[in-house]
């Protein structure tokens, strides 16, 4: 039985122009560390995210307003035994007139469910079609991975003086990078698993704040965020002994979605406060686990349910 390839589309109020155009702007809607020409029949761009992805295309086909072809000349992935899964795949965008509104089919041609690294990519590619490129046509700016820099590179270490305690969590969570991460930094993604009483900007220097019932309440001030790897808090506000904790998520790409490492850093010692913390935070990764991958999670007052 022949495997179908990734495909995936959308229809949009927009002539097939600016769909077409948007499309040939990648750095605006799929990743803003690509180099080379991408709107120009045979040229040739590399794409790469950290040491994780990286990969080299050609512009094999473009009929204006009506179908682009991209050839992946070369690929590497760091998570999958066959490093070149890709590699000879080809990229398609058609673009279709009907009824005056515009509909744009993606097929990733070669992208097929034995690829091991097939469901990553599945839910990638979903991801920056079906919400990065639409909300380029639609709104002028897409949610591209955006520009890697060395004053962007983030010290993973705890900070905190060498006596004091941490909590650690680690899990699987079975979606792209790009989902979770937004999970972890928006107001929508954080009160869909967390609390719904939620106010947050995912800008580095904001303060998050967070209800838990009429005498409860926690403020974070953001500091560090670098998509879609790291996020690093300061409590600000909270009971006493969360106070001047820091809590840290780090993201990396898993052949199944990504991993989280969670450490809440900074306690001063051993207590039943960080014990009970520590529990509620496991429910509470579960909540984020199921809003990522089901699209509904277990936020305050339900998440020990």
């Amino acid at each position: 039985m022949k495997q179908e390839d990734f495909t995936t589309s959308f229809t949009v109020d927009a002539t097939p122009r600016k769909v077409f155009d948007a499309i040939n702007n990648v750095r605006g809607w799929w990743s803003e560390n690509i180099e080379g020409p991408t709107d120009k029949l045979n040229g040739e761009f590399s794409y790469h995210y950290m040491d994780v992805h990286r990969c080299r295309i050609r512009v094999t086909e473009m009929q204006p307003d009506t179908k682009i072809v991209w050839h992946v000349l070369d690929n590497h992935f760091k998570f999958t035994k066959d490093k070149s899964e890709w590699k000879d795949t080809y990229v398609i965008f058609e673009i279709t007139e009907k009824n005056g509104r515009t509909e744009m089919k993606f097929t990733h041609q070669g992208l097929v469910p034995t690829y091991e690294c097939y469901q990553v990519c599945h839910d990638a590619w979903t991801y920056y079609i079906q919400e990065s490129l639409k909300m380029l046509v639609e709104t002028g700016k897409g949610q591209p991975t955006p520009k890697e820099t060395e004053s962007a590179t983030v010290t993973k270490q705890n900070n905190n003086p060498s006596d004091t305690k941490s909590i650690y969590h680690k899990l699987l969570i079975k979606s792209p990078l790009e989902k979770v991460y937004q999970a972890l930094t928006t107001q929508e993604g954080l009160a869909g698993w967390w609390t719904p009483d939620t106010i947050a900007k995912p800008e580095v220097g904001s303060i998050l704040k967070f209800g838990f019932g009429p005498e409860y309440f926690k403020q974070m001030e953001v500091l560090e965020l670098k998509p879609y790897s790291f996020i690093k808090w300061k409590c600000i506000k909270a009971f006493e002994d969360w106070i001047g904790t820091t809590l840290t998520f780090e993201l990396e790409a898993h052949q199944k979605g990504c991993t989280l490492l969670f450490h809440h850093d900074g306690w001063e010692a051993y207590t039943p406060e960080m014990a009970s913390c520590s529990f509620d935070w496991a429910l509470f990764f579960r909540s984020l686990k199921f809003l990522c991958e089901t699209g509904k999670g277990f936020p305050y007052p339900d998440f020990d349910k």
